[in-house]
């Protein structure tokens, strides 16, 4: 098979023909159609990815969409022919997308959304399982409540904004003055990135808070987080990197909770889990109530490059997508 290979950090990759791997019992092969290209591909990339490890050489890719050729005997949910997508590798040494087959895990994966492409397919998993887990696994986020989106226009943040409307909440969410009309777009009521936190809250909480915050900016936004959040709310950040002062959280009696997206790859444990949220991705889209935001853009495997260039300089006007 053809195979984008990753030898050194920073170096580009080697389009080469590598053998199609063997599959276990509990592993399907999947026919790669599409590969979702994420941030964090670029910095694992670059070796800049430390909880990212992934022992070079290496097929990066963490997202894909294809098609099942081949299922191991234990395996019980998937067949030859079935259009499958997920978060299946390209960290911890697992093999990543960017190749033409791939030897999954079966607990990775879900049916694919009968109403997607497989390239809007492939631009979901990363995004939606991260989303997920902070609003609904760790904030439990119901309807009624008011939630606040930090970069709602971004690969997380438009995710985020469309499952917390799904459960019925009240969605707000910040981004720049240019991004208002995709914020708007999906049904969150925009708030500019520069406002002032005690202003916003004032505004659209009168000053209470709000009761769930997502930050998927990290930095002096996580601060922010912790200032914008009711009595008895909950933080929750996919970027908690740094030090910060838990001081305005603990005066409100808040709570805080971090989302590892990467975990059930690098440690093995929570892979069915990552399954079930892809299919209650499916049953979203297939809902109408979920839509990726997709670059228009095409790439393949031999200019994998030119996406990653894209994300580097901030260009992207959506989701990238490999076409396999």
């Amino acid at each position: 098979m053809r195979a984008a290979v990753l030898e050194a950090h920073n170096a580009p990759l080697r389009l080469s023909i590598i053998s199609t791997p063997e599959i276990g019992p509990r592993e399907v092969l999947v026919r790669v159609r599409a590969s979702g290209v994420n941030p964090l591909d670029t910095k694992i990339h670059a070796g800049a990815a430390p909880h990212a490890r992934h022992p070079l050489p290496a097929i990066p890719g963490i997202d894909l969409a294809g098609v099942v050729e081949q299922a191991g005997h234990e395996v019980t949910r998937f067949k030859p022919g079935d259009e499958v997508y997920g978060m299946t590798g390209g960290v911890g040494g697992v093999q990543g997308s960017l190749a033409e087959f791939a030897a999954i895990d079966a607990d990775l994966l879900a049916s694919k959304p009968a109403n997607l492409s497989m390239r809007e397919a492939a631009a979901l998993p990363l995004i939606f399982i991260t989303a997920w887990e902070g609003l609904i696994d760790r904030a439990s986020l119901g309807a009624g409540q008011k939630v606040l989106i930090h970069g709602g226009a971004g690969g997380v943040g438009h995710v985020a904004i469309q499952i917390a409307r799904a459960f019925g909440a009240n969605v707000f969410a910040t981004g720049s003055a240019a991004q208002r009309a995709t914020i708007e777009g999906f049904g969150a009521m925009f708030i500019d990135r520069n406002t002032p936190v005690e202003t916003y809250v004032a505004q659209h909480t009168g000053g209470r808070g709000f009761d769930v915050v997502y930050d998927t900016v990290g930095g002096k936004v996580l601060d922010a987080s912790f200032e914008a959040v009711r009595r008895f709310g909950h933080v929750v950040s996919a970027l908690g990197w740094g030090t910060h002062a838990l001081a305005p959280l603990s005066f409100r009696a808040a709570t805080y909770s971090g989302v590892f997206t990467l975990l059930p790859l690098l440690s093995g444990e929570g892979r069915a889990h990552h399954g079930e949220i892809m299919m209650e991705a499916t049953r979203l889209v297939e809902a109408g109530k979920l839509v990726p935001l997709l670059d228009p853009r095409h790439f393949t495997l031999e200019n994998v490059g030119d996406a990653y260039a894209l994300i580097r300089d901030h260009a992207a006007k959506g989701k990238l997508v490999v076409d396999v």
